[in-house]
């Protein structure tokens, strides 16, 4: 134990892992930063193996998919892992993402800790839309074009960044090369981000429910919570080896078994599940460069969050109005991701135009007006009393 505490490296690990003084009534909840961070080692160890056989090039990107399926020892199984992987990544951190939202971790002192993470939310949705071209499926090929199409919509270099983009006049083998080697690269730079983190966490330890300090009513993190972090562990990998093994497909695209051909156009093109909702945002806004905009925005709004929110109580255990809100959020939210899997068609567009109206309002006028009147409720109780 004194070597723990002693040595240079493992003194590191024992701050972090061990030692370190979490409160005692955090909830499970608090069970998917530990989730995340195992599932961004199974993508980076399924990542390097499936690069190993995989050839990025126009004629070989699905032939060599199809290899690893079939030909390379357990290659199904480390595709799938990735595959569902890369979903549950997304599921864990829009979870992790509310929970921050919901019990006011965005707040001071812990600003630094939330801008940090939505830099990693923006990163993680860059290098599943760059992973989701490569099989070089239909739905890879044509989801590829529309999204880097969008850059088109800046002012004066729209069209030259986009053929920047693509390497060339339209999507194609420059386009693979750069995509894959992106994709190979930036998860290495999320985990430094993770780790950066990790640090930020560690400056001003974990919020509570409760959204009070903890500072007098601390435990150790081992046993207490790397055990209860474990029965999370435990349930996750149960569910995730039901996806890879039973149902595999489950979160993925059927066109997308169908080799790219930009002959045909699908009949409907949609990104993955976890993009929907700002994707729906996009397709709500008539104009290509406000809906560009528009969505961009809906992820770097989350930013601003910290400096946006008035209210002098953290935790919407105690915002009753507030916890009102924040559950209309969540559904307007899933209201969002069904729009955008849909065709826009009426009265879908309309509805997306709404929920877009109300995805900005949450942020920009309801956090900052609801947070003053219950300052001021709180203000006219205490004069009251006294």
């Amino acid at each position: 134990m004194k070597l723990l505490k002693t040595h240079p490296f493992l003194s590191l690990v024992n701050s972090y892992v061990i030692d370190s003084p979490s409160p005692s009534n955090i909830s499970y909840l608090w069970n998917y930063g530990s989730l995340l961070g195992i599932v961004l080692v199974i993508q980076i160890a399924t990542g390097v193996t499936l690069a190993m056989h995989y050839v990025p090039h126009v004629d070989l990107a699905f032939i060599s998919v199809e290899h690893i399926m079939r030909d390379v020892n357990y290659g199904w199984m480390i595709r799938y892992l990735h595959a569902n992987g890369a979903a549950f990544f997304f599921i864990f951190i829009y979870i992790h993402m509310a929970k921050g939202l919901y019990y006011g971790s965005y707040k001071a002192p812990r600003v630094m800790l939330w801008s940090i993470g939505v830099i990693i939310f923006l990163l993680l949705i860059i290098t599943g839309f760059l992973g989701y071209v490569l099989p070089y499926g239909q739905m890879s090929f044509w989801g590829a074009t529309v999204i880097t199409n969008l850059m088109s919509a800046i002012p004066w270099i729209g069209n030259d960044f986009v053929e920047f983009l693509w390497g060339g006049f339209s999507v194609g083998n420059p386009t693979l090369n750069r995509f894959f080697s992106l994709h190979y690269l930036l998860p290495f730079i999320l985990a430094a981000l993770v780790i950066m983190h990790l640090i930020a966490l560690h400056e001003h330890g974990s919020n509570n429910p409760l959204g009070i300090t903890s500072n007098v009513d601390r435990i150790r993190f081992h046993p207490y919570y790397s055990f209860k972090d474990l029965v999370g562990v435990f349930v996750f990998f149960l569910i995730f080896a039901y996806f890879v093994f039973f149902n595999p497909n489950f979160f993925g695209e059927s066109d997308n078994y169908i080799p790219a051909n930009p002959l045909v156009t699908p009949i409907s093109i949609v990104p993955e599940f976890y993009l929907l909702p700002f994707y729906a945002i996009l397709r709500s806004i008539p104009h290509k460069l406000l809906g560009v905009i528009g969505m961009v925005a809906a992820i770097l709004i989350l930013l601003a969050t910290p400096f946006l929110d008035t209210s002098r109580i953290r935790s919407m255990q105690f915002r009753p109005i507030m916890k009102f809100f924040f559950w209309l959020f969540v559904a307007n939210f899933l209201i969002l991701g069904w729009i955008g899997a849909n065709h826009p068609e009426s009265p879908l567009v309309e509805i997306g135009q709404v929920s877009t109206i109300f995805y900005f309002s949450y942020f920009l006028v309801i956090l900052p007006v609801v947070g003053i009147i219950e300052n001021t409720l709180f203000d006219l109780g205490t004069k009251t009393n006294k």
